[in-house]
């Protein structure tokens, strides 16, 4: 398979698939030609970006106050959701502190956060 040779390459790619964008829709046929090349340029950018661009997984940090948003939690409303005080969660929040294994727990069940994620 062809690969993305350079940034520039990866910029003109990244121009016809917004393109074909425009054109394909939800019930454009998988054989017909745009479908096919966006499909094909989509994969390409794809993995130029994987190799290029690599997304890490976010930190614990991070994803607490995410889920603060999402849930739309101060930090004294998620102190009380986890059983710790308002200066722990801080803690959390500017990864001075680890939590503990129940305090973990808590955070996957009353929080949805991947476990593996807070035990990383």
């Amino acid at each position: 398979m062809a690969k993305i040779k350079d940034e520039k390459q990866y910029q003109v790619i990244l121009k016809r698939v917004e393109e074909l964008m425009n054109i394909v829709k939800e019930d454009t046929p998988p054989n017909n030609p745009d479908f096919v090349e966006l499909d094909l340029l989509a994969d390409l950018a794809e993995e130029y970006e994987m190799e290029h661009y690599p997304v890490g997984q976010p930190t614990l940090s991070e994803v607490l106050k995410l889920r603060m948003y999402e849930m739309q939690l101060t930090q004294k409303s998620m102190a009380e959701l986890l059983g710790v005080s308002a200066p722990r969660v801080s803690d959390y929040l500017t990864g001075k502190s680890q939590p503990t294994f129940s305090i973990a727990k808590k955070m996957h069940r009353n929080l949805n956060i991947d476990a593996n994620l807070i035990l990383a």
